[in-house]
């Protein structure tokens, strides 16, 4: 017993010994770092709403579409300046005027991966309404969803042949918005969690009335085949709000708290 225990220690001896004399630094495992994960939020497309002959909704003097396009090119700039890694598209930069369903094209065609659609609200009925809401496409539940919708969609009726391009589309008719509703759902989670951000930061980040994430069947979102987003950056048939989107101030402050939300959104997704 004693000589077996003998041979049994001199044997684990060698193989010590045999490990030491043989070891080899150089073919040693070693943690392996995790190799980071591509972006998936590599090109925006920055949208601002209406344009040339198709002014948009009115203030007593501010045009929905000069605010939208100033606040465009503003977050465009940001996000180049904090984000250079990110493309930056605008579906136009100067006045001109679009028709929605080339907006969406354009995004496709650019294989963009968030679609930010940029505008002003309104409501003939008050003054005093003010806030911010933003839209993904889906069902209205409100009829005041549905107005947003109807008046935004209506800018079809400025183009040419438009029952044929939109295959009869009405943007009068309640039920062709339902209709539309049934588009973009591969797009809902992402679309919604982004339009989220969104609205928390006009609250957090510009001290914003927040009056939501909201759906309806928007025109402008139809074809669009990534995320994408109607932003209503407040009221102009509000003196308040007017005053504040007409500003340099007041459309940095709506550029930023865009920024920020694209930023978590992008860290989100890239995740």
């Amino acid at each position: 017993m004693l000589k077996v225990l003998k041979t049994i220690i001199a044997a684990s001896f060698l193989l010590v010994t045999l490990a030491f004399a043989f070891h080899d630094p150089t073919t040693e495992v070693r943690p392996v770092n995790k190799i980071k994960p591509l972006s998936t939020v590599n090109t925006v497309v920055l949208d601002a709403g209406h344009g040339g002959k198709d002014p948009g909704t009115r203030g007593r003097t501010t045009k929905e579409k000069d605010v939208a396009l100033s606040v465009a090119l503003e977050l465009g700039r940001r996000i180049k300046e904090e984000m250079p890694e990110v493309k930056v598209l605008y579906t136009r930069s100067t006045d001109v005027f679009i028709e929605l369903g080339e907006r969406s094209a354009f995004a496709n065609r650019n294989q963009a991966d968030l679609f930010i659609s940029i505008h002003c609200n309104a409501t003939p009925r008050s003054h005093s309404v003010k806030g911010t809401e933003t839209f993904v496409m889906g069902l209205h539940k409100t009829e005041g969803n549905l107005e947003v919708a109807k008046r935004e969609n209506s800018v079809i009726l400025q183009e040419t042949n438009y029952k044929q391009k939109y295959k009869g589309f009405d943007p009068n008719s309640p039920l062709a918005h339902i209709m539309l509703a049934n588009y973009q759902s591969a797009f809902i989670s992402s679309s919604l969690r982004f339009a989220d951000l969104v609205e928390k930061k006009f609250q957090s980040v510009s001290d914003r009335e927040s009056r939501g994430v909201k759906q309806a069947g928007f025109l402008v979102l139809w074809r669009a085949a990534m995320p994408s987003v109607l932003i209503e950056t407040g009221f102009l048939s509000s003196p308040e709000e007017e005053e504040y989107l007409s500003s340099e101030e007041g459309q940095a402050e709506v550029a930023e708290s865009i920024l920020q939300a694209f930023k978590s959104y992008k860290k989100d997704m890239d995740r």
